[in-house]
């Protein structure tokens, strides 16, 4: 007989949808006062339905040893799976399409490049009931193996176990220079231009370390940084030059930095990377409509 409680049983109490909304709303707010805010709920019955879902699952979800909860490697996992359960039955009960899940797609830096606002636009036109989220978070794999968003694009080699990755296209590589420095005065560059100097390396989400020279000729001296921001400031205020993709001279301008072709580095290839999960049922779409935009523009 029927008990009225949308409910999946195993050991323990039952699971209900209740406990996978709450451990939702947690893993996006980071912080179980936003989420019981979110929910309309106070934060110890936020506290509560979270351990009772952890308590039934024998595993635990969220990492509490800092202030902004982070997802545990199980609770990354799950997440997707909460998510595909209770986006299936928002859609089963909800025919006019109310409940909108966004799509969230991560990238550390110049995101699709020029095709960006293509995919921006073309996602609002087609699917406006799905929002396409495109958040900017300084990782190697913009927060996918974080659980912080649901596909995250990518440059360079990825190796990270449990993604999966589509290659979209290949970016020649731009040199960055102090504008007004004297290698700016060049309209192209070689790596052994700037080997002199010193490099500015993100090694937090960058794609560029000394390996790209060749043994014989590594730069001299590097200077590590944590993020796009810092690296141009550096660039600009004459502490060094640095290597990006081409995308980065578009989509990151600085009056203080100069982008020139690098004529004799590798090209870098930008990913579109999801984990080997279950996950958002519209990734596919998205999968598509990039090779899409991308395909009619190296067609045309």
């Amino acid at each position: 007989m029927s008990t009225g409680q949308d409910s999946v049983h195993g050991s323990g109490r039952p699971v209900e949808l209740r406990h996978l909304r709450a451990f939702l709303a947690v893993a996006d707010a980071g912080n179980v006062t936003r989420a019981a805010a979110a929910l309309g709920l106070t934060q110890p019955a936020v506290s509560r339905t979270l351990a009772a879902l952890e308590q039934h699952l024998g595993v635990r979800l969220v990492d509490r040893s800092t202030h902004h909860l982070a997802l545990t490697p199980e609770g990354v996992v799950f997440r997707d799976k909460a998510a595909a359960a209770v986006a299936a039955f928002d859609e089963a009960v909800d025919s006019g399409g109310l409940r909108h899940w966004p799509l969230r797609l991560g990238h550390a830096w110049s995101a699709l490049g020029p095709y960006t606002t293509p995919l921006l636009r073309s996602w609002q036109e087609r699917y406006p009931q799905t929002p396409l989220e495109l958040l900017r978070i300084d990782d190697r794999t913009a927060g996918l193996t974080r659980g912080e968003v649901d596909a995250a694009l990518l440059r360079g080699p990825v190796d990270t176990p449990g993604l999966v990755t589509e290659v979209l296209f290949d970016e020649d590589r731009v040199a960055a220079v102090t504008a007004d420095g004297p290698l700016a005065v060049h309209r192209t560059l070689r790596l052994a231009d700037l080997a002199d100097g010193t490099i500015v390396l993100n090694t937090v989400s960058g794609t560029t370390t000394v390996d790209l020279w060749p043994p014989h000729a590594r730069p001299a001296a590097t200077l590590t940084v944590a993020n796009t921001d810092d690296w141009l400031t550096a660039i600009a205020a004459g502490r060094g030059s640095g290597v990006s993709a081409a995308s980065t001279a578009g989509m990151h301008p600085h009056a203080g930095v100069a982008y020139r072709p690098l004529v004799d580095a590798p090209t870098v290839p930008l990913l579109l990377a999801r984990r080997d999960a279950p996950g958002h049922p519209a990734l596919p779409k998205l999968a598509a409509l990039a090779r899409e935009i991308i395909g009619e523009d190296l067609s045309g």
